[in-house]
């Protein structure tokens, strides 16, 4: 069973790992929306098509 000690010592992060993990989330999320987009499967490109009109991006 683990403590309380244990389990907050092992979520607690640097600013900075803070930082960087939340710049690489931005820029999987930007390629995840816009670099699959161009692709020339259809299903890959529908779904980030789809995806930018439900956050009301405009696409076209």
């Amino acid at each position: 069973m683990l403590t309380n000690e244990t389990t907050l010592s092992n979520a607690s992060l640097s600013t900075q790992e803070r930082i960087a993990t939340g710049a690489i989330a931005l820029l999987l999320g930007v390629f995840m929306l816009y670099g699959v987009a161009f692709v020339h499967s259809d299903i890959l490109h529908n779904a980030a098509h789809d995806t930018r009109h439900a956050i009301t991006v405009p696409c076209h």
